[in-house]
């Protein structure tokens, strides 16, 4: 399940708050460390350089000049990227801009990584005391005002909003407070650039070019790239849908073509033949069931919107037909399609002190990033644990907590499952929590614990005190930051897996199993 108004990571806000700052502290043009104008080394970047510099660099699969090939006749790249180039360059644009900010990102997370160090803590801890901790929460009033105010932008009423509208505020707050301490930080530290402008690597060993050094740390090209591979790797995956949808348009024309020529008629009058005379008319019965399976949805009473329903469902036959006349024509025909789908990169992806089953030093590892709310999420565990039972040690299942703004139990019900784990029940807890989603309130998972026997005051306190706050927030960190948007997403030895069916799961397991991750020196 997809969040609405997904809150940033706060890891991100802290960091992306000093972007502006961080070109303000870099050394200025024509003076000792500068990368300005008057320095050689900048004085020796070449056009190319310049060039890349507005590439996404996000076509790690380039496809082949010939996509297709239609009883005979070739579909080239050209042809199908013409007509979407305005949505794609809009989609890539938005890794161009990601790579401008992501220096400053890695410089500000630096920064937070040494006060970290410097008082013994995670930087989620920092973060926890000196943002989250003194901003307050949004009221239900403040939210409602905040509602009404942008109603007209908003899908959906506000009790079904609200939880996103108050994690929103709450995220604006945090925002507020993180550049407070960002310009703290910022205030003592030793940042110098060495680049003027992040371009992408052209080649393997470009991804060794120093950026920046923070206190003496360094950030390479390949720092940059490593964080932007979730983003990069989406922004392929909706080219390559664009692409594929217009590939499957053009198939579709040059078959009709095709079999226009071949009966003598035009291609119009094939469809009006093959398809438009034979769509079935809308009933009033089909509006009317329509109208009652989608009320919730739907803005009016019947009468007001008997029009555009019709016309709805009248263009859905028409689709339909089309399509089945489509694939009548394709399996008539010889269609091969070269179109190659992107290969999701290998994240990296913690899992230190999180709860897992199966092998300790297994070759595979599965991490499912979860909400104890989320109805898929309760139908995915089974078919996880079910690959555990039949690999064995082979596999290491480990579980994340990722719960979302829209469900507003979430997030305690996965401190209590930590607070169950330190008394060694958590695949039992959880077991409960997801065959009982719609009564997650802090009584009812209290009652869950003393089912389990646990030690309910030890119980209490942990989850009284928030001692699992911080745990459940970096996971909710790190998901963010491996480009996780919905429950549940599942990766597989780092790769994100596109089903989560028991097939498509022992696929990636096996290929996994034939092509293990290397050893780190």
């Amino acid at each position: 399940m997809r969040s609405l108004l997904k809150t940033s990571s706060l890891l991100f806000l802290f960091a992306a708050c000093c972007f502006a700052l961080a070109r303000a502290q870099s050394p200025a043009p024509g003076k000792a460390g500068s990368s300005g104008g008057n320095s050689p080394k900048a004085g020796a970047t070449s056009a190319k350089a310049e060039n890349k510099a507005d590439d996404c660099g996000c076509e790690t699969k380039p496809q082949p000049n010939v996509v297709a090939v239609v009883n005979g006749v070739q579909v080239k790249i050209d042809e199908i990227d013409e007509p979407i180039k305005s949505r794609v360059s809009t989609l890539r644009e938005q890794v161009v801009e990601a790579r401008k900010r992501e220096l400053d990102l890695q410089i500000n997370g630096k920064l937070l990584d040494a006060e970290a160090a410097k008082r013994g803590i995670s930087a989620t801890d920092v973060l926890q005391q000196e943002v989250r901790a003194k901003v307050k929460g949004a009221t239900d009033a403040e939210a409602q005002a905040f509602y009404d105010q942008n109603k007209s932008r908003i899908d959906g009423a506000f009790a079904d909003v609200k939880n996103d509208i108050l994690a929103y505020l709450r995220d604006q707050r945090e925002r507020e407070e993180a550049k407070k301490l960002s310009d703290r930080l910022r205030s003592g530290a030793e940042v110098k650039v060495l680049v003027e402008k992040v371009t992408p690597p052209e080649q393997e060993t470009d991804r060794a070019r120093l950026f920046a050094t923070v206190n003496g740390a360094r950030i390479s090209s390949g720092d940059i790239e490593e964080s932007l591979a979730p983003l990069i790797f989406s922004v392929e995956e909706q080219v390559f849908e664009l692409r594929k949808k217009q590939l499957d348009l053009k198939i579709n024309d040059i078959l009709l073509e095709q079999e226009a020529q071949k009966r003598k008629i035009t291609p119009t009058a094939l469809l009006e033949a093959e398809v438009t005379s034979k769509v079935k008319k809308p009933t009033e019965e089909d509006a009317r069931s329509f109208y009652e399976q989608n009320k919730d949805r739907i803005v009016g009473a019947y009468f007001q919107v008997h029009t555009q329903i019709m016309a709805y469902l009248q263009t859905i036959e028409q689709q339909n037909a089309e399509g089945a006349f489509a694939e009548q024509l394709r399996k008539a025909g010889s269609v091969q399609v070269f179109l190659s789908e992107p290969d999701p990169p290998a994240l990296k992806i913690s899992t230190d002190d999180q709860p897992w089953k199966g092998g300790a030093a297994a070759p595979v590892t599965i991490v499912e990033f979860t909400d104890f709310e989320c109805p898929s999420c309760a139908g995915t565990q089974p078919v996880l644990e079910q690959i555990v039972k039949e690999y064995g040690d082979r596999v290491k299942l480990v579980t994340r907590d990722f719960p979302l703004n829209q469900h507003g139990f979430a997030f305690k019900a996965a401190e209590a499952a930590e607070a169950a784990r330190e008394q060694g029940k958590y695949w039992e807890y959880i077991a409960i929590l997801f065959n009982n989603q719609k009564a997650l309130d802090v009584e009812k998972l209290r009652e869950y614990a003393r089912t389990l026997g646990l030690d309910l005051a030890k119980f209490d306190a942990a989850l009284s005190s928030g001692k699992y706050t911080a745990k459940v927030q970096r996971d909710l960190d790190d998901g963010n930051r491996l480009g996780v948007d919905s429950t549940p997403t599942v990766f597989v030895n780092g790769r994100r897996m596109k089903e989560r069916t028991i097939e498509s799961l022992k696929a990636a397991v096996e290929a996994a199993l034939k092509s293990p991750p290397k050893k780190a020196n």
